[in-house]
């Protein structure tokens, strides 16, 4: 049955606009903050629980995931079950399951917590604007949601310092632990003054649910493939061959059915526009190289240069900070540049960012490492703005929903590839390197034996006597090949993301301008 488009109006008393507004932003920043939180602390996670570097990233990759799945069926729930309602369940959830993840034995008991979450978390963030949306009057909606605005920029650059914070000063477990108050809040105030609008509980829409079985297969087998490829030896593993043809198969029967059926959860068709196709599949490719950076800087602070969980938290938010500057300035600058060009700006500065680290070393200070994230940070902000007007404005308004929806999905999978895909590089490069870098240690290589002597000589007091030094000597050789080998798979995986920034440039102008530059611009 189809709903009848209602024109939003306030359902809440005036007196309770604001606190509507402060628990929606308590329960969406909870949402935010655990896309990064946890980015800081993956190295500890790492060793608490016996994991391998591209293990532990399916901590951010799981989530991600779950997150991408639940985006587009948003608004059958808050439709079949009360926004209200809904809302409350996913928080209760959230909160739970966040409760789990701090207590989980094992990385599997972890990982499938963090589905959980995202899941549940992921509706947050667009629930929440249709709350706002709402419960304000349409001369206050531009003020809520520029405080919501706001409120979620802060979330990223809060998230690694405090995550760095907590992990240093108690435990990993306490980032997820820290959801349970902030959550129980959220829910308390929203179950005593959230009001459902009278059209959201007439609304029963049907939904496709062999297209979304589909779909959940496709990228959950996909997303595990990718994971555990490196590990297993990819292709020459049996059970990677038949997760990657599960995938494929099942991602091309839900292409076909949701071209076929009359009610699909993803209309396939808005990509006949050409700006709109062009738009997802650029950001889809984009989001690669930002949440690969995002997991990236944290563990090369920690592994390579030694940095505490908070210094990596710091590093990471000063990337935030830039992002958020430039958001500031891409909402001011659309009205009169072509937005094309800023978004070419904005890769510019991002390649040329992450191209900066390409030089990165293991004595390399903290602003020889934030500096460039800074860059990359402002180059963010100049994409996404733009680019996300560009793409769903050239959307027709009855399509809206589904095109954004569509958006939203495809820019999130793409970030949970991209970080399975750079963990997975970095851990194969590493490798290479070090099978490279050992192939000069011998006994025949004049400067290593220099430095042997050097050592055994009594030059380094600590390190002088019989029989102990070649040991000693060994021991540190090889942790120094190990981080050297590190490092230069980490200049690996940073010069493929500018590379891939540098080529996107252009491709930005294959959309279509939009037809007026001095006017108002569609917010979205």
């Amino acid at each position: 049955m189809e709903q009848t488009p209602a024109t939003p109006t306030s359902h809440a008393p005036a007196a309770n606009k604001w606190l509507i507004a402060v628990a929606v932003m308590l329960a969406t920043i909870l949402e935010v903050l655990d896309m990064t939180i946890a980015n800081v602390a993956l190295d500890h996670i790492r060793g608490s629980l016996s994991a391998g570097v591209d293990e532990a990233a399916w901590v951010m990759t799981s989530y991600i995931i779950g997150t991408a799945i639940v985006i587009p069926l948003t608004g059958w729930f808050g439709s079949v079950f009360g926004r209200k309602r809904f809302f409350l369940f996913c928080i209760a959830m959230f909160t739970i399951s966040s409760l789990f993840c701090g207590a989980a034995p094992n990385l599997e008991w972890l990982v499938f917590f963090r589905v959980v979450q995202g899941l549940t978390g992921g509706v947050m963030m667009p629930l929440s604007q249709a709350i706002l949306m709402e419960t304000f009057s349409a001369r206050e909606q531009p003020m809520a949601m520029a405080v919501w605005g706001l409120g979620m920029m802060m979330g990223p650059i809060m998230g690694p310092i405090v995550g760095g914070w907590i992990t240093d000063n108690y435990s990993w477990r306490w980032i997820f632990y820290i959801n349970i108050p902030m959550g129980g809040l959220a829910f308390a105030l929203l179950a005593a003054i959230l009001v459902d609008p009278h059209y959201i509980k007439r609304a029963r829409m049907h939904i496709d649910w062999f297209g979304l079985t589909l779909l959940v297969i496709g990228m959950g087998c996909a997303q595990v493939a990718l994971d555990k490829g490196e590990r297993l030896d990819w292709f020459d593993s049996n059970f990677i061959i038949t997760l990657s043809t599960v995938s494929v198969l099942s991602l091309i029967l839900f292409v076909f059915r949701e071209l076929r059926t009359p009610t699909p959860i993803i209309d396939l068709r808005v990509l006949r526009n050409r700006s709109f196709a062009v738009g997802t599949v650029f950001t889809t490719i984009v989001m690669f190289g930002l949440y690969g950076t995002y997991i990236l800087i944290p563990l090369y602070c920690q592994l390579v240069s030694g940095y505490t969980p908070f210094l990596a938290g710091q590093v990471l938010s000063i990337q935030s900070f830039g992002t958020f500057v430039s958001i500031m300035l891409a909402g001011r600058l659309y009205h009169y540049f072509d937005p094309r060009l800023l978004v070419a700006i904005g890769c510019v500065s991002a390649g040329a960012g992450t191209w900066d680290m390409t030089h990165f070393n293991p004595e390399i200070d903290f602003w020889g490492i934030a500096a460039p994230g800074f860059l990359r940070g402002m180059g963010s902000g100049f994409i996404f703005v733009p680019m996300t007007t560009l793409t769903l404005a050239a959307v027709a308004k009855e399509q809206m929903g589904n095109a954004s929806a569509l958006y939203n999905m495809v820019r999130t999978i793409g970030g949970g590839i991209g970080i399975a895909l750079l963990i997975a590089f970095l851990s194969r490069g590493a490798q290479t390197h070090q099978a490279y870098l050992t192939a000069h240690i011998h006994p025949y290589n004049q400067e290593l034996a220099q430095r042997f002597m050097t050592m055994n000589s009594g030059v380094i007091p600590s390190l002088a006597g019989s029989g102990i030094p070649a040991d000693t000597f060994l021991q540190l050789l090889y942790g120094e090949v190990q981080r050297q080998a590190l490092l230069m798979s980490f200049v690996d995986d940073f010069r493929l993301i500018a590379i891939i920034f540098f080529l996107l440039t252009p491709v930005v102008f294959l959309m279509r301008r939009p037809p007026q530059l001095g006017g108002s611009a569609a917010a979205h």
